[in-house]
């Protein structure tokens, strides 16, 4: 599951794709139009300025920008960015691996690698989307997904 500071990074970043290169946005307006609380905010905006996604100018005119085009910031990034990893189990982590506590050993556990190709399935996938594509809002959804 995403975190809220994933879901909300990634809707801050989508809305200053929608306005790349007409300048820099306030946060006001990205905190407004995305229904996103203005000190969180901040917080995602700076770490997005210290990972090179963002940048930022103070003062009256200033605001916010993609430091980059949006079809060079993928989803993939951005997750790993805010979650750390992909993996849905600390041993499926290609970045944070660690060892299940409780676990039988890897090479016996099935769990482990079904998880290793949920990972390696959503990395093709969120690595392949990035700030730039179309992701329609009028898609119909099939029963039984979210």
């Amino acid at each position: 599951m995403l975190s809220q500071r994933t879901r909300y990074t990634i809707r801050a970043l989508l809305h200053l794709a929608d306005r790349y290169g007409e300048g820099p946005v306030q946060l006001g307006e990205i905190a407004q139009a995305q229904n996103l609380p203005a000190k969180f905010l901040t917080v995602i905006l700076s770490q997005m300025r210290r990972a090179g996604l963002v940048d930022t100018m103070r003062g009256r005119e200033g605001g916010y920008w993609l430091a980059r085009p949006p079809a060079e910031i993928s989803y993939g990034e951005i997750v790993r960015l805010t979650r750390g990893s992909l993996g849905l189990l600390p041993c499926a982590s290609r970045l944070a691996y660690e060892q299940c506590k409780n676990c039988i050993s890897e090479d016996k556990c099935r769990l482990h690698r079904a998880m290793l190709k949920v990972r390696d399935e959503t990395a093709r996938i969120l690595d392949g989307l990035s700030l730039a594509d179309p992701v329609p809002l009028d898609e119909p959804r099939e029963m039984g997904t979210h």
